[in-house]
């Protein structure tokens, strides 16, 4: 696994541009609330830490990762929104609905990003097991929430 080679809370931030009058939007998936509550924090986190006002951060959320695309959408539609920020859980279980919404979800916020040129940040979990969630929530492979608030981040500076 790629993420195994990378601590998710580690990047760059050497061409980071200031933040201070941003606004971020942030939507949530509730299922499995107990790690995208966590991932969400370090968005969060990440956000302050480099200079975004709390009062500029908007939290949303929605049912499930499937959902995170059409949030996304009405953050994005918001125009002082500058950047939004996905957090998301999606693991293997017995069928293969996995597949199916994590690449509905990458489509999706994709194709968001590119209809409201403003950054959509993918944080969405995909793992084999919750073991591996929790790596990835603060665990051994660090926060993915963190990763794509700096994405978020990253992509305003560009």
């Amino acid at each position: 696994m790629a993420t195994a080679l990378k601590n998710l809370s580690e990047y760059s931030q050497e061409k980071f541009t200031d933040i201070s009058e941003k606004t971020f939007g942030i939507v949530v998936a509730e299922w499995h609330d107990d790690i995208t509550s966590v991932l969400c924090q370090g968005a969060i986190d990440t956000l302050l830490k480099h200079g975004a006002k709390k009062e500029n951060i908007y939290i949303n959320t929605v049912p499930g990762s499937f959902e995170l695309t059409l949030g996304a959408q009405f953050l994005a539609l918001q125009e002082e929104i500058d950047a939004v920020i996905c957090i998301g859980v999606v693991i293997k279980g017995d069928t293969k609905h996995d597949d199916y919404i994590n690449n509905a979800v990458a489509n999706g916020l994709t194709n968001v990003a590119l209809k409201f040129n403003k950054p959509v940040s993918f944080g969405l979990v995909t793992t084999n097991t919750l073991e591996q969630a929790l790596d990835r929530a603060g665990g051994k492979h660090g926060n993915k929430g963190v990763e794509a608030a700096a994405a978020a981040i990253g992509m305003l500076s560009f």
